[in-house]
């Protein structure tokens, strides 16, 4: 992956439309590089109402369904392990993709944490995320924590 960019649902939108193009005219694409979605979704609206899919330039989706909550709350989806296993599992599977493009409501939190992971485990410098946003703490440290996990559990002898 050449870049990992973190928007809000309509920035999002917006950078999914720039690769648009009529039937055949692909050269009108605005932009032509491949990107994979992570997609997180609030649980309290059942989603944004807008679900992206595979095409000619995005290899991949990935639709997640959490809250931007820290903690446990009554009627809110907290981030979990299989959440994360999953996003761990998708920049995987996915890092020969120009763009990795994430997505939350704002753009601020959740998927910011995500960003921010994702540089990481790509073995990039993600100080940036943390100077300039607020990443939502319990996302990151619990995606941090599942990688070394895994990291862990691969370098065992079979």
């Amino acid at each position: 992956m050449k870049r990992v960019l973190v928007k809000s649902v309509f920035d999002a939108f917006d950078y999914v439309m720039d690769h648009y193009y009529p039937y055949d005219l692909d050269n009108l694409a605005k932009k032509k590089d491949t990107y994979v979605v992570i997609s997180i979704q609030d649980t309290h609206t059942n989603g944004f109402g807008i679900q992206f899919c595979e095409n000619k330039f995005c290899k991949g989706v990935l639709t997640l369904y959490f809250d931007d909550i820290v903690k446990d709350v009554d009627g809110a989806v907290l981030f979990n392990e299989e959440h994360a296993r999953k996003i761990i599992d998708f920049i995987s599977n996915h890092k020969d993709v120009d763009t990795l493009l994430i997505h939350c409501y704002a753009g601020m939190s959740r998927s910011r944490a995500v960003g921010a992971f994702a540089v990481k485990m790509l073995g990039g410098d993600n100080s940036d995320y943390f100077k300039y946003g607020s990443p939502n703490p319990y996302v990151y440290e619990l995606l941090n924590n599942t990688w070394l996990e895994k990291l862990f559990f691969e370098a065992l002898p079979d």
